[in-house]
């Protein structure tokens, strides 16, 4: 027996070896393993960690699930590959450098594009060094020979020449539009970067010549351009097509009354306000019915010069001012508290503004779905490779200098990419697509693994990117996990002071605790909860294969594995019952209930083996019927060994420590022994 067991496990002690033993093996590659391995690819494409920070506990999860997915897979003799890469995370790190900055009296709007562009380049780069180490700490078996970074240089390249093949299909396009706007953040959203919040505000009832409308922007009335009715109204029927006259603080407008079928009789007083520059449904309609669109709020959230005294008030101040002045008019009839639902930026939570703008739109198909704006005023992140004109908002990705439909001089487009609109084509830039030999060897991958809430965000636009680049979705299974919550059940935050690390507790209670603790009893797509003394459970567990390992051990002195054993009924039906254990966790895995897997082989290796079989074998091993005592080392032997092998995806790193030192392996590695 190895001496290393005459001690208690101590997982610091052996880890970092371990994996540093599986990274000089070279077996993360596929192209390396052994040629029992020759059942096809089996390839996962890792969600980049964004590279602005450590890791989490979300992280922790994604990567423990991937990497048992592809253990699994490379020891049932898969060419396993397992792809990992970082995200520059555009908007996300711009806000964390911006922190930075903050705390250090500087700004971003006063420094140069570049400079900016550089510092955060080189704090990205420090903490992705930093993000790669704790990967390896959770026990990823990954090809770190193809890690790839969303800004290497030919995925920048890949990225533009798809927004210009997209640009000539007529695909993207520029166009004037209502976006969502962070006053904040000084640059457009899309959609599912917002979050709808409900809050309660007031509802304004305005006198508007023969009409009274109801709104809760009293102070964008400078922009109006109409009221809108719905066409089944008949309180409103004979007014509509007429131009009215409206009074507000600033003087007199004129105004046309149109029908609509999107008004809701019902909501307020039936008449709406339009004020297309400020409002997304307004803007459709102004579309839709040929009106123009009358800016009076400027990108900061402030009321601008054709507001007259109003210029330079902040929204807030602004809406209380207007509402004073309408109210000495005798202009407001009634003022009601009114619940709903409102966007938000989802990184500071200031209420979206929309605002009018000239940016790049991806055109989308599906049903309910608004074309994606994919322009961003940020300067990290992949450049727009088009040219667009300041005079009539012309854009171009050809590489033209004059403008031709105004004639003036164009200007190299200074937006940023969306980061979705580069990280939905991730499966493809990762493999090298399109004349890449991994493309080629790898493509479609087998599975997407990734957190619910990418759901909506980066799951279809991956799916989009695959089939419009390839004819092919780029993935034939998709895996969702869920939150990971304290032990509370409530959501990890640094204002509550819950968020775990996942190195702080693996120093304490070592990988394969943490691991196990993720897994069991985390069913796809349902939120986990996390505690300590559940990572201290596990880790007690990896001491009970340690020491169900060294007694066998202890035992197994002159055992010779090459004779046939006398077999009692007893052993047979053990052996029987670790075979179908052993096809249980097999089949299990391959339906990716991997909660239920982990669990099984826990309480088989603890509560079957060693709870039952050894205790039951212990006698036996005293015996002086030498015959007697062989089939029970057999037993005890064979179910040690096949049971660090199902183990061994889920608590790689003491199996691998356990498997390597037993007698007859030098040499061997678990990691890629036959499942």
């Amino acid at each position: 027996m190895n001496e290393i067991f005459n001690k208690p496990y101590e997982a610091k002690e052996f880890e970092q070896d371990i994996y540093r033993q599986w990274e000089e093996s070279g077996y993360f590659n596929p192209d390396n393993l052994p040629s029992r391995h020759d059942k096809g690819p089996f390839t996962i494409i890792m969600p980049p960690p964004n590279a602005n920070g450590h890791l989490h506990a979300g992280h922790a999860v994604f990567i423990t699930l991937e990497d048992i997915m592809t253990r699994y897979k490379r020891m049932q003799g898969y060419r396993a590959l397992w792809v990992p890469g970082a995200d520059h995370a555009g908007f996300e790190t711009q806000i964390v450098y911006e922190k930075k900055l903050e705390k250090e009296g500087r700004s971003r709007f006063k420094m140069d594009p570049k400079e900016l562009y550089d510092e955060i380049m080189a704090f990205t780069l420090e903490n992705k060094k930093y993000m790669e180490e704790e990967v390896k700490r959770v026990g990823a078996s990954c090809d770190w020979s193809r890690e790839r970074f969303t800004l290497d240089p030919d995925i920048v390249v890949e990225v533009q020449k798809t927004f210009k093949k997209m640009f000539d299909d007529k695909l993207v396009y520029r166009g004037s539009r209502t976006v969502n706007w962070c006053t904040k953040h000084q640059t457009s959203l899309s959609d599912v970067e917002t979050e709808s919040v409900e809050k309660i505000d007031k509802l304004y009832y305005i006198k508007y010549g023969p009409f009274v409308v109801a709104t809760v922007r009293p102070e964008t009335i400078f922009g109006d351009v109409a009221i809108a009715v719905n066409p089944n109204d008949e309180r409103y029927a004979q007014y509509i097509g007429q131009e009215i006259e409206i009074e507000n603080p600033n003087g007199k407008l004129m105004v046309k009354v149109i029908a609509d079928e999107a008004v809701d009789i019902e909501f307020g007083t039936g008449a709406l306000k339009i004020t297309p520059a400020h409002d997304n449904n307004d803007f459709a309609m102004s579309q839709k019915h040929g009106l123009p669109a009358v800016v009076v709020i400027d990108q900061f959230g402030k009321l601008n010069e054709r507001t007259g005294k109003y210029a330079g008030m902040k929204i807030a101040e602004a809406r209380t001012k207007v509402v004073e002045d309408l109210e000495a008019m005798g202009l407001i009839e009634k003022i009601e508290e009114y619940k709903h639902v409102v966007p938000t930026c989802y990184k500071c939570g200031t209420t979206i503004e929309p605002r009018l703008l000239p940016q790049w739109f991806v055109k989308m198909s599906a049903q309910n779905t608004i074309d994606w704006n994919i322009s961003r005023q940020i300067v990290w992140g992949i450049p727009i490779p088009a040219k667009v004109c300041d005079d009539c908002n012309f854009g171009t990705a050809e590489d033209i200098d004059i403008c031709p439909k105004c004639g003036s001089q164009l200007r190299k487009d200074t937006d940023t990419f969306d980061t979705w609109f580069s990280s939905g084509q991730w499966p493809l830039l990762t493999l090298n697509y399109p004349d890449g030999k991994d493309f080629k060897q790898f493509y479609p991958t087998d599975v997407m693994e990734t957190g619910y809430d990418l759901i909506f965000k980066w799951i279809p636009r991956m799916v989009i990117f695959g089939l419009y680049l390839t004819g092919e979705v780029p993935f034939k299974t998709v895996y969702l996990h869920g939150l990971v919550n304290d032990e509370k059940g409530k959501k990890m935050s640094k204002s509550k002071g819950n968020v775990v690390n996942p190195i702080d507790i693996i120093e304490k209670f070592g990988t394969d605790a943490l691991r196990m603790a993720l897994v069991v009893g985390n069913t796809p797509g349902n939120d986990t909860s996390f505690s300590e003394s559940k990572v201290k459970g596990y880790r007690n567990f990896a001491n009970k294969i340690w020491q169900a390992t060294r007694f066998v051990l202890m035992n197994s002195e002159g055992f010779d594995d090459t004779r046939e054993p006398q077999l009692t009924e007893r052993d047979k039906e053990v052996l029987k019952e670790f075979s179908d254990m052993k096809e249980n966790i097999t089949n299990l895995l391959d339906k990716f209930m991997i909660h239920l897997a982990a669990e099984n082989a826990y309480h088989y290796f603890w509560h079957t083996f060693a709870d039952v079989i050894i205790e039951e074998n212990k006698e036996r091993l005293k015996s002086e019927n030498e015959s007697d005592r062989h089939a029970a080392q057999h037993v005890l032997n064979t179910i040690l060994r096949g049971s660090l092998k199902f183990l061994h995806p889920f608590m790689p790193f003491v199996t691998e420590t356990v498997y390597d030192n037993l007698p007859g392996n030098d040499g061997k590695m678990l990691m890629i022994e036959e499942w």
